[in-house]
């Protein structure tokens, strides 16, 4: 006779083959494999020793450096995704009449522990105009994520379900796409990346699977080694007007110390390497101790100062950080020509006082979220 957990059992073996496959034949391990086992884990069908095994053999085999691979988890892992309808071809409400979305986000685990330069620079971009899709999670490799910050700042992000996203783009032109929610079924993974304490592959996976799909982006990566492997991932997923960004020293962002390598993949699909350097945007070096992160309630208070355009002398090399990143994206978005009209208007974003509206407006859209999901709740 057959019982539930007799069947529950039957399906977690699922992945043996796949895992035999990946140990003991790694030759002929494929990017098909490699879904088909993410797929099996996807489904609640794999035990917890089968996902640890996996996660393991994958980061022994290298797969982390193999584009293909990456791809094919990536699309696997946005098979499951919670995705939003969105329309903005009416989005006529700001001077800049934009319609299309963005993300900037980096891989962490860089080591250097730097203020929030990306969640900052997707407010001021919004203020700028154009509507950025952050996807994020809460930290993993530094004293505050997007998540941790954004919340502090009073946001409200586990209240933004799928249907919410189009509005909040529209009145804010600002969502946080948080990770834990429009990509529920990553649940499954979650305590068995904990226990195991090591980068896997899936620590690169989260910057390529925004369920929105934005139709540019900055991606920050840790190391020069990953920065041509991304770009190259991205263009089999079908990415265009991307860049992917490494500094001189292996920092996620756009470096305000000296060069970052860039690896921009251009509408035709081609991959164009270069560099770029804060002089570039008529901004000066500062040293990336100048722009180190600190507490959660430090960092809180500086984005705050950012916002409000009263910086301390110690504060301004972060602004500057995060004004080069901002520029970079608007620039990337084709919302400047040049990089220092970029740097421009992300300098006008927050003098204006337009940057410091959009996480006003979107705190306070989110805690009314908050407030009407608590009462359907109730009824």
């Amino acid at each position: 006779m057959t019982t539930n957990n007799d069947n529950q059992a039957v399906k977690k073996t699922h992945l043996k083959p796949i895992l035999k496959s990946l140990i003991l034949e790694p030759d002929g391990f494929t990017p098909e494999h490699a879904a088909e086992g993410l797929r099996s884990i996807m489904n609640g069908e794999a035990s917890e020793s089968q996902m640890g095994g996996f996660l393991t053999a994958l980061r022994l085999r290298g797969v982390d450096k193999n584009a293909k691979m990456i791809a094919s988890l990536a699309q696997e892992m946005m098979n499951y995704a919670l995705k939003p309808k969105i329309d903005l071809s009416d989005n006529q409400d700001h001077e800049s009449k934009c319609t299309i979305m963005a993300d900037i986000v980096g891989t962490g685990g860089d080591g250097w522990n730097t203020f929030n330069v990306s969640t900052t620079a997707g407010i001021i971009a919004a203020g700028a105009g154009l509507n950025i899709v952050k996807h994020g999670s809460r930290a993993s490799s530094s004293n505050s994520g997007s998540a941790d910050l954004l919340e502090y700042m009073g946001c409200r992000l586990q209240s933004i379900t799928p249907t919410d996203v189009e509005g909040l783009i529209k009145e804010c032109h600002y969502c946080f796409i948080f990770a834990q929610t429009f990509h529920p079924a990553m649940g499954y993974l979650a305590k068995t990346r904990r226990d195991l304490g090591f980068p896997t592959p899936f620590n690169v996976l989260g910057p390529l699977t925004n369920p929105v799909k934005p139709q540019a982006a900055i991606i920050g990566v840790h190391s020069q080694y990953l920065g041509p492997v991304m770009a190259e991932a991205l263009r089999i997923l079908g990415a265009r007007n991307y860049a992917v960004v490494c500094g001189e020293e292996n920092i996620d962002e756009v470096s305000i110390a000296g060069r970052t390598n860039v690896w921009h993949i251009q509408q035709d699909g081609s991959i164009e390497p270069y560099s770029i350097h804060p002089s570039d945007f008529g901004v000066e070096t500062h040293s990336l101790e100048k722009v180190a992160g600190s507490t959660l309630e430090r960092n809180a208070e500086i984005l705050a100062h950012i916002l409000d355009n009263k910086l301390s002398p110690e504060e301004e090399p972060i602004r500057d950080f995060v004004l080069v990143n901002t520029a970079f994206l608007l620039y990337i978005a084709k919302m400047a020509d040049s990089y220092k009209s970029a740097l421009q208007m992300a300098r006008d974003s927050l003098e204006s006082g337009r940057a410091r509206k959009v996480l006003s407006t979107f705190a306070e859209r989110t805690q009314a979220l908050e407030r009407e999901n608590a009462e359907k709740q109730a009824l």
